[in-house]
């Protein structure tokens, strides 16, 4: 067993070096699509809800993934040649004061008015654009502040390790794992906004 999975962490690698952005596009899917999987069983959804979870795949595929690659390597030439503590920390500083908001902020807009829009139409075709927009604006504005804040408690340390111990082909796959654990908190987060137009 040890074996096949040293074998496939090889081949896994193998790929990050030879189709670096692909590779890391297609992780980032996979486990957004597990992130989204864990989040609906645990809200107690007796069926896989197939849609979403492609939905949230495809943000992890086209955004998410992507966006890691070029992000680390913008830090790397920002950064080029520097290291130890000072620059680790100024590297979290960056992408906490950038990136982190934008990321949380866009991932709460794609939920509510890709994700959620698309199941409301499916399901009962009366939800227009603008209502949506509306909605989704009114939860961002209730529901971001405290994300942030709760990102801004816990991405820290993760950006330090990953900054600090993780080497660069790596960054984006250690952030990715642990994106799908906070994605499990966004899902939840943002599911409560289907709770609260039914209710």
């Amino acid at each position: 067993m040890s074996e096949i999975v040293l074998v496939a962490w090889q081949r896994y690698l193998r790929q990050l070096q030879l189709h670096p952005l692909r590779t890391k596009a297609i992780t980032s899917g996979i486990l957004a699509g597990c992130s989204d999987a864990i989040a609906q069983k645990i809200s107690g959804v007796k069926k896989l809800q197939l849609r979403r979870l492609l939905l949230l795949m495809l943000y992890g595929f086209i955004y998410a993934g992507p966006f890691g690659h070029f992000l680390h390597k913008l830090m790397e030439k920002i950064f080029k040649g520097k290291k130890g503590n000072e620059t680790v920390a100024k590297k979290v500083i960056l992408e906490q004061l950038t990136t982190s908001p934008w990321n949380n902020m866009f991932f709460m807009a794609y939920y509510g008015l890709v994700v959620e829009d698309e199941l409301s139409q499916a399901f009962t075709c009366f939800a227009s654009a603008g209502r949506s927009f509306s909605l989704v604006s009114k939860k961002i504005r209730n529901d971001y502040p405290s994300i942030q804040l709760t990102a801004w408690k816990f991405w820290p340390i993760v950006g330090w390790i990953n900054y600090q111990y993780m080497p660069l082909q790596l960054r984006v796959l250690f952030h990715s794992f642990v994106a799908s654990c906070w994605g499990v908190f966004l899902n939840l987060k943002a599911r409560s906004a289907a709770t609260v137009k039914k209710a």
